[in-house]
């Protein structure tokens, strides 16, 4: 066979992975997304809050003074490579190609997701929904999403429909056992049915299972989940997920490798709030 991977093979791959890294990941639909970018950072510009003032005849109008800000978030590069010895090479049907597709989209999808997770832990709200809410050592309840509501209503986050939450597994568990979530004489979308917490009061949820990567984070019981706006964390993308398939002579060897570059970052901390949750 040729030293090179077949073209065919080549195009074959990454059509696959960029369809299934699409559908894979769980996050990047829920943040505000910059492609294209530049350099090692990009900074998304901030424009404060201004106030209105009465007018008084004869006088000069009073300025607001908007201040300006930025939120940096700083590019990072990540791989999700294997190699391919040259004699299987030759011997790869689709269901074995398959799973390299599927192994390097996954990959390539949970840790552009820690991205996320971890800007959202490094600049979520000084103010968090405490796990007490509820009760004394409780999990997800309505008490805590209707006070996660309430700290965005009152921060004048929009209520569009792009509200979300990165929520765990357990989280879930504990969602559909409360009464005014699961049942259908509160909440039509009826999410016992299917097991699935999707939307309840103006949230979209995000189930993140345990990862190596990270996922949220648990410690001493207590699970960290977040309540955000899609507007106030940003992804910046320098490098969008492509495939690399190299012949290594050293290794008699097909290198395939997915590659990207991104950093995440938030852009503003009233839109980002920590859900706290016991977990035993």
């Amino acid at each position: 066979m040729s030293t090179g991977a077949s073209t065919n093979f080549i195009t074959s791959f990454d059509t696959l992975v960029k369809k299934q890294y699409q559908g894979k990941m769980k996050l990047r639909g829920a943040v505000r997304v910059k492609t294209g970018v530049k350099g090692s950072s990009h900074e998304f510009p901030i424009i404060n809050k201004g106030v209105a003032t009465p007018r008084i005849p004869q006088t000069d109008v009073t300025p607001m003074n908007v201040g300006q800000g930025k939120a940096t978030a700083t590019i990072e590069d990540w791989n999700a490579a294997d190699y391919s010895d040259v004699y299987d090479l030759s011997k790869l049907n689709f269901d074995e190609r398959q799973e390299l597709v599927d192994t390097a989209t996954m990959a390539m999808g949970r840790r552009l997701d820690q991205l996320i997770l971890d800007g959202l832990s490094t600049g979520a709200n000084s103010t968090t929904v405490a796990k007490s809410i509820g009760g004394a050592d409780t999990g997800l309840n309505l008490a805590k999403i209707l006070r996660a509501k309430a700290l965005m209503d009152d921060a004048g986050v929009p209520n569009d429909g792009r509200r979300h939450m990165a929520i765990s597994a357990t989280a879930v568990e504990q969602g559909l056992q409360e009464t005014e979530i699961s049942s259908a004489d509160y909440n039509i979308l009826m999410p016992l049915m299917k097991g699935e917490l999707n939307d309840f009061s103006s949230f979209k949820f995000h189930m993140i299972e345990t990862r190596d990567e990270g996922g949220l984070d648990v410690t001493s019981n207590t699970r960290t989940n977040f309540a955000f706006h899609q507007d106030a964390v940003g992804l910046a993308v320098g490098i969008d997920l492509r495939t690399e398939i190299n012949y290594i002579a050293e290794k008699t060897s097909t290198l395939v490798n997915a590659i990207f570059s991104a950093g995440a970052v938030v852009i503003d901390d009233n839109g980002v709030y920590e859900v706290l949750t016991h977990e035993a």
